[in-house]
């Protein structure tokens, strides 16, 4: 399987990073299939190479979540509400609707 993720290079503390196609099996830092787009976390500045990244996703190359993130925000991928959201979500409702019925309680016994 492809993947798509972020290859690390730069000084130490200074890095920076290649949005690159590779294997799933492979390091994190070898040989990519194709590079795709580069990435600079402390500038905040991206590159992507649209037409490549569309043919890839196209191939059904999976990205990982930071690659996820940078694709959405670079208008690539729509934002996708993941399922792990949406539990969060619905847990921190059912405790504040236990809340709001506890306050209610302890009001009316006063």
């Amino acid at each position: 399987m492809i993947k798509l993720r972020l290859k690390r290079f730069g000084k130490k503390r200074e890095t920076s990073f290649r949005l690159v196609a590779c294997n799933s099996t492979s390091r994190r830092d070898g040989r990519p299939l194709q590079e795709l787009g580069f990435y600079n976390p402390r500038t905040k500045e991206t590159r992507l190479d649209t037409e490549a990244l569309r043919t890839r996703l196209g191939q059904g190359a999976q990205p990982t979540d930071a690659v996820r993130t940078l694709l959405e925000k670079g208008g690539l991928l729509e934002k996708k509400v993941r399922p792990a959201e949406v539990l969060g979500k619905q847990k921190q409702e059912k405790e504040r609707s236990a809340k709001k019925k506890d306050a209610a309680a302890s009001e009316t016994s006063e």
